[in-house]
């Protein structure tokens, strides 16, 4: 059950938000994650299937518990299939941990962002709203939204009040301030997804790896 530096991605929980002083002095916003340890589960044709965070086998269904007691594994709650490097280093039983990251490393965080349900749109587009006064009686109405006689019908993607938030979202390029592998902690700088206890796909960042070859 070694720790394993093949693989590009690990799963976690966000923990919440805090601040750290730079060198200068300057306060920087920061995220803590409670990242892996994940445990290999099998092998796909390009993925590793694993698990993340422990969990009481009677809060499992029955073919769940039993696909972790036939593969002689603690239950977890999480399963998941992550793309790895070389799948070929990998087999039942391995752990995935935080240390697969160092500080300085880029990630890219994803995850569900907050639900905030039906919004009008003025939150969900951020609308500026009509006059408060001189007769006005719209102030936050949507007012007009579609042509008369050509198309005759509302064009398709038109901004309009709905349902808000609860979307995959990721956050990339953040950089890692802190690794603490111990207590299996993850700090990057910035904001991530979610609120807290949301469960989190953490990667190497793709976007900074191409940056850094054309430089």
């Amino acid at each position: 059950m070694g720790v394993l530096n093949t693989t590009i991605k690990i799963l976690g929980k966000k923990i919440g938000m805090t601040q750290v002083f730079g060198e200068d002095g300057k306060v920087i916003p920061v995220t803590a994650i409670d990242a892996g340890p994940c445990v290999v589960m099998g092998l796909t044709d390009k993925n590793v299937r694993v698990a993340y965070e422990d969990i009481k086998e009677n809060k499992l269904k029955r073919p769940q518990a039993g696909v972790f007691k036939k593969l002689n594994l603690a239950p977890k709650r999480y399963v998941r299939e992550l793309r790895v490097q070389d799948k070929a280093n990998f087999k039942v039983g391995d752990e995935i941990k935080v240390d697969i990251f160092k500080e300085g490393d880029y990630v890219d965080v994803s995850g569900v962002s907050i639900g905030k349900g039906f919004q009008g749109g003025m939150k969900r587009w951020h609308w500026m709203g009509t006059p408060e006064t001189h007769g006005s009686t719209s102030h936050r109405r949507i007012g007009s939204v579609g042509a008369s006689s050509d198309p005759s019908r509302i064009v398709k993607g038109k901004a309009m009040a709905g349902h808000m938030g609860a979307d995959n979202i990721t956050v990339q390029n953040l950089k890692v301030m802190k690794v603490d592998l111990a207590n299996n902690i993850l700090v990057v700088k910035g904001a991530v997804p979610g609120h807290r206890n949301t469960l989190l796909e953490i990667r190497k960042a793709i976007k900074k790896q191409w940056t850094r070859k054309t430089e």
